[in-house]
């Protein structure tokens, strides 16, 4: 007889391992688009446990040239903003648009350049030189100047929030021609062009809420400026820096709305929002409170449970109990916003020492997120787990480790609890081991992993490879697969069977799990992968590509 291991069933064939990743372990190459997209919708121009800020925007550089696809960059582009929630690659990825199709740069400037702050963004990329260019060309100086002549007044006031580049550099480059007289006011008073030079326009052609936000500036009492406040229509931001005194800055929460609250308590707490003289401010706590959990705007909103764990880690001690307490009911309403799957799953937690990461990358002291990538993948788990609860976790670094969880405790706490274990190397494929052995008589739609994806451990073996020179992750696989169609033959049908999915929340370019009909590798940490999962587990033919290439440009 042959040799029965070269010449084995073509279906129990591994594939052999293609890349190493950042770790050394056993890997596979993502394809170019997929890189690019992975890359898009977790990558923040950011240190990372594995690489330096400038290797990511070399690597973003290297898989452009790789893309020839055009419609598919002004696709992504709109992806990473619109749907993975991102800033700096979207804004990257439409001035790399600029120099290779104006016409389709021009088609999806506004959906990507959104806000002031993405428009900044994308101006100081073009000023960096780092993509081809360090001025505006024609056709960028066009759509500059239509986004700064559309922008509704307050549109224009949040982009004057922030320095280098300030609104006042942008518009000095962009030199956009007026419509009539109060924008002609309204540019000269963002550029601190002396009044005369506004001409024909004057000081009483600036908008309403520009003279109230200049009279609130220049009012001398407290009181004077709460009463302004409480009609101005402007984000707080502008208020923040001439409020004098906790008066003011209650008034100034009052104009916040619920997200702004949700990200500025220690901001609020710094000011005494919370206090007044005899001690705390019940009627702020509970204002406070009941905008943050409110039932309505959240469903309305579509938030995840993601922005309410950020707000909890981030809290002082000092917050009220009461406004902490709201944001565990707040994340547990936004649980009903993650869809349901379509069966128990098990879900393997990388808890290793790499996912000790801030989720967003080192930005310099000070700036840098205490969301860390444990925490994500910890609040992703549990998620999952409260809308499956027959699901299993398994948070794992070379081993597993054994976590009573019960699904109906608080989301928040549950992800707390799941991410305090581990921190050591990384072997991906343990969750599946443990389903091969522990739990391999109960029936599983599939497993999801959240993970960085830099395995590089093998049953207790550094940069080992599973059978015929696949990953840990494709051998364990394999063995799961045949269990649980031992456990459910008529999964056999065609679009059938169990399925993993692996989430990864880092902007790496290799898998542990190559992309095939019953594997997906879908990367991001918004509530975007959610749809993606469900709709592969129901046998959905969408994936991470071809999610972004659904796009409606």
């Amino acid at each position: 007889m042959a040799n029965k291991t070269l010449f084995s069933s073509i279906k129990s064939i591994l594939p052999r391992a293609n890349a190493h990743n950042e770790a050394g372990g056993a890997a596979y190459r993502f394809t170019p688009k997929h890189a690019l997209a992975q890359l898009a919708a977790t990558g923040c121009f950011n240190g990372t446990y594995y690489a330096r800020a400038e290797n990511q925007l070399d690597e973003l550089r290297a898989l452009i040239d790789q893309v020839d696809d055009d419609v598919f960059l002004a696709k992504l582009a709109v992806y990473a903003r619109e749907r993975a929630f991102m800033k700096d690659m979207p804004a990257a990825l439409l001035v790399v648009l600029s120099t290779r199709d104006t016409e389709l740069m021009h088609r999806v400037f506004d959906r990507v350049i959104d806000n002031g702050r993405v428009l900044r963004t994308a101006f100081q990329m073009i000023r960096s030189g780092q993509f081809g260019r360090n001025s505006l060309s024609s056709s960028l100086q066009r759509a500059f100047q239509r986004w700064l002549n559309e922008a509704s007044v307050g549109r224009l006031l949040s982009a004057s929030i922030g320095n280098d580049p300030s609104l006042r550099d942008v518009l000095r480059m962009a030199r956009p021609t007026p419509r009539d007289n109060a924008r002609r006011a309204l540019f000269g008073w963002l550029t601190d062009k002396e009044i005369d030079k506004w001409a024909p326009a004057t000081a009483d052609d600036l908008p309403g809420d520009v003279q109230a936000l200049t009279a609130y500036r220049q009012a001398e009492s407290a009181e004077a400026q709460a009463l302004i406040a409480g009609d101005l229509q402007v984000r707080w931001d502008l208020l923040a820096d001439a409020a004098l005194g906790p008066l003011v800055w209650k008034a100034i929460a009052r104009q916040m709305g619920p997200q702004a609250l949700r990200m500025n308590l220690n901001t609020l707490l710094r000011h005494e929002v919370f206090q007044n003289g005899r001690g705390v401010d019940r009627g702020m706590v509970d204002y406070v409170a009941g905008r943050i959990a409110d039932a309505d705007e959240i469903r309305r909103s579509r938030q995840f449970p993601y922005q309410y764990l950020a707000a909890y880690v981030n809290a002082a001690a000092e917050v009220p109990q009461q406004i902490k307490a709201a944001l565990h009911d707040a994340a547990e309403i936004a649980c009903g916003n993650v869809p349901e799957l379509p069966g128990p799953v098990v879900i393997g937690l990388d808890t290793s020492g790499s996912m000790s990461m801030p989720v967003t990358g080192h930005r310099g002291r000070g700036a840098t997120s205490r969301m860390r990538c444990v925490d994500v993948a910890a609040l992703f788990a549990a998620a999952i787990l409260r809308r499956n609860p027959d699901s299993v976790v398994i948070p794992f670094d070379t081993r597993a480790y054994d976590v009573r969880v019960d699904p109906s405790d608080s989301i928040l706490s549950l992800s707390e609890r799941l991410a305090q274990h581990g921190g050591g190397g990384t072997d991906c494929s343990i969750p599946l081991r443990e389903a091969n052995t522990r739990y391999r008589n109960r029936w599983f739609t599939g497993a999801v992993l959240v993970s960085d994806n830099q395995s590089w451990i093998y049953r207790n073996s550094p940069w080992a490879f599973g059978r015929q020179g696949a990953s840990g992750v494709m051998d364990e696989w394999q063995t799961f697969v045949a269990d649980q169609r031992k456990l459910l033959p008529q999964a056999q049908t065609a679009g059938g069977g169990p399925k993993l999915v692996c989430i990864d929340i880092q902007p790496y370019g290799t898998t542990q799990a190559p992309e095939r009909s019953d594997i997906l590798n879908v990367g991001g940490f918004s509530d975007a992968v959610f749809g993606v999962v469900s709709a592969f587990l129901s046998d959905d033919a969408n994936r991470f590509v071809a999610e972004v290439e659904s796009v409606e440009l």
